[in-house]
């Protein structure tokens, strides 16, 4: 399902700067490889907001976060990940999750969440101030990553993923174990993508976290959050911007098309 046998392994590695240690357990290396790929490839939009057709494929998405090292948002992020899995023996199953981010009411599932070895929540395509590492799939599972901490509770099918922040759990999305596909993937990134309500359209988002804040970057806002609750906006320039793209998240984006005739 997940095309592992496709992917180029060196190269993706190469990209994340990931080297295996071969004494190092599966625990471990999942682990090490969940922190590389966040710390390499940024999540972005700019494919959508520009309205470039996104390609779910593993081809695709290697020669677009691989090759050209460029980053992507939830449904690349977690399918590049699930090939690379894939190809190193481990059992993979999608899930799709609501983001909440303190909402409640009817919320679609729009978010992609990958099962691993039936016992990790794994996800590197968040760019809400998501999970540093895998998290057990196990009611009340806390879990320290860097200055921030994560807990995952169970009730009634459905598992909610919450950080600390300001001093309260705050709800970051949540899911059931029902398996998707990759193409149930694909039709709602195709939603994501088209839709005039989607929040990827219309504007530049982009965002990654590390082991102290979320970075995020709209338009030409900059704002870090910390777990604390602590707060730092900057409005950049155009000629700024370019800059932070490269320095804060490792990204050369091609220019935005412009309307001609």
């Amino acid at each position: 399902m997940w095309n592992g046998e496709l992917l180029d392994l060196d190269a993706y590695l190469d990209r994340v700067a990931f080297t295996f240690d071969p004494a190092a357990d599966r625990e471990t290396t999942l682990r090490g490889l969940h922190r590389a790929h966040l710390a390499a490839i940024s999540f972005e939009n700019a494919d959508v907001r520009d309205g470039v057709p996104l390609r779910l494929d593993v081809e695709s998405l290697q020669d677009k976060m691989v090759a050209r090292r460029r980053g992507g948002y939830c449904f690349e992020q977690n399918l590049l990940f699930a090939a690379v899995l894939d190809r190193l023996g481990h059992e993979v199953t999608a899930l799709g999750a609501r983001v909440l981010l303190g909402r409640t009411g009817a919320i679609p599932r729009t978010h992609a969440v990958l099962r691993v070895d039936r016992r990790w929540v794994v996800d590197v395509g968040f760019g809400g101030g998501g999970l540093l590492e895998p998290l057990p799939l196990v009611d009340g599972a806390t879990a320290r990553q860097g200055d921030w901490t994560f807990r995952l509770d169970h009730a009634d099918d459905t598992w909610t993923l919450r950080s600390f922040q300001n001093g309260e759990w705050f709800p970051l999305y949540d899911f059931a174990e029902t398996p998707w596909t990759p193409a149930d993937y694909a039709i709602v990134s195709h939603y994501l993508c088209t839709h005039p309500a989607s929040p990827f359209l219309g504007r530049l988002l982009v965002q990654r976290t590390d082991e102290r804040a979320r970075y995020a970057l709209t338009d030409l806002e900059l704002t870090e959050t910390r777990p604390d609750g602590a707060v730092v906006k900057r409005s950049l320039t155009p000629e700024e911007l370019d800059a932070v793209l490269r320095e804060d998240f490792g990204l050369d984006l091609p220019v935005r098309p412009t309307a001609t005739g």
